[in-house]
């Protein structure tokens, strides 16, 4: 009878995704810089006593009569049109996975699979026990199950200059599993209403667009208009429509040419990730992150249930889960660290985790459309990503003078 192996953390990946992975790494470190300027910005504005031009920006109305969408201002837009190529890029990052990385082997899977479920867990359950009895706090039981990869990275990048590339492969994994979650929470959990006909549309559509992937077929002047139209059908059904997003870029190819050209998948990934990582995110952390920081509005915020319950399931209880997941796969002999990770350094990924930025505000504002919880939530994400990066900060400076002794 042959003996069950627990699979080893991290799998040898290929030359290709190896390469893949490293330039996606890139790309969203400085995406993460940039996103991380353009929330500060939005920060120094909103408190200053211009900020009334702040708010009348992004509450300014766009919303063309034809196009049948209700109510959409610049907010609306940035976090349903722009956060759905930054989605599509998720998707994409998802599939790469599926085909050539750590997920296309469901054993191999298991640290970060498990890790991400965990740190998913976690968090909505110290998130509801915090805010236990609040007023229409159940609605916001998901906003700290969300990781923030583009800032995450930034954090990463910045702090553990010595870092093992399997740590950030880890890393990326696990954001790219618990983005999965998050889009699945949003289409089960945040929407109100559903109309059928619209959903059916923009299911066929996606169907045609799968299809034509299938068969390899190139142009992008018929994956672009079949994209456009799944999008607006999906934000017609009442189904946020960054769903559409991660369905489409799931189902773009990432089969090889004989003739060694760059597949779909690669492609869509070189023309619009510097779009997501340089322009989507930025400008919806810029539209999203501006809260008033006043002793009033802070004071607001530590005495709000809600709020608390944000930011102790972002930096407690992400931390718990990520870590008590990775622990208990490999406890339990489902998989097992490599030579070159060390529980010190998932234990910091774990706290890093508890960045919840982009996804989180996402999610925030789906729960909670009144605009005074809205920026306590707001806030509780930004308070949050802070402590989170800092405690991660701390670790991973210690691991590199670890890493930088002879022996």
């Amino acid at each position: 009878m042959r003996r069950r192996v627990a699979a080893t953390w991290p799998v040898r990946p290929t030359v290709r995704y190896s390469a893949q992975v490293a330039s996606a790494l890139r790309m969203e470190t400085i995406g993460g810089v940039v996103m991380l300027l353009a929330a500060v910005a939005a920060l120094v504005w909103a408190n200053t006593p211009w900020a009334d031009a702040y708010e009348s920006l992004r509450t300014f109305e766009i919303s063309p009569h034809w196009l049948h969408l209700g109510h959409m201002d610049v907010q609306h837009w940035a976090s349903s049109g722009l956060l759905a190529v930054f989605f599509f890029i998720a998707g994409l990052e998802l599939r790469e996975e599926l085909t050539h990385g750590e997920l296309r082997n469901p054993r191999d899977a298991a640290l970060p699979v498990i890790a991400a479920a965990a740190g998913v867990v976690m968090p909505a359950l110290i998130f509801l026990m915090v805010s236990a009895g609040e007023p229409g706090a159940l609605r916001g039981w998901a906003v700290p199950t969300a990781t923030d990869i583009a800032f995450a990275l930034a954090v990463l990048a910045v702090t553990f200059t010595s870092c093992p590339a399997p740590l950030r492969a880890f890393l990326l994994t696990l954001a790219v599993v618990d983005d999965l979650i998050a889009i699945g929470i949003i289409a089960l959990f945040y929407t109100d209403t559903l109309h059928w006909l619209f959903l059916g549309l923009a299911v066929f559509l996606i169907v045609v667009y799968g299809a034509l992937q299938r068969k390899n077929f190139r142009s992008p002047w018929a994956y672009v208009p079949i994209a456009l139209l799944a999008w607006y059908f999906l934000q017609r059904s009442g189904i946020h429509a960054t769903v559409a997003a991660v369905a489409l870029g799931m189902l773009t190819s990432p089969k090889e040419t004989p003739d060694g050209r760059a597949t779909n998948a690669e492609r869509a990934d070189h023309f619009l990730r510097p779009f997501s990582a340089g322009v989507a995110v930025p400008v919806f952390a810029f539209v999203s992150a501006g809260v008033g920081l006043g002793a009033s509005q802070l004071g607001a915020v530590f005495t709000d249930r809600v709020a608390l319950g944000v930011i102790a399931g972002l930096v407690i209880g992400k931390f718990l889960g990520v870590f008590g997941g990775a622990w208990a796969a490999v406890k339990l002999n489902l998989a097992t660290l490599g030579e070159d990770l060390h529980w010190h350094e998932i234990a910091g990924v774990a706290l890093l985790a508890g960045v919840g930025f982009t996804v989180s505000l996402l999610i925030g504002g789906l729960a909670y459309t009144d605009p005074s919880q809205f920026e306590r939530v707001t806030t509780a994400v930004l308070i949050a990503s802070v402590l989170a990066s800092a405690a991660a900060a701390v670790v991973f400076r210690r691991r590199v003078r670890v890493r930088a002794r002879p022996d």
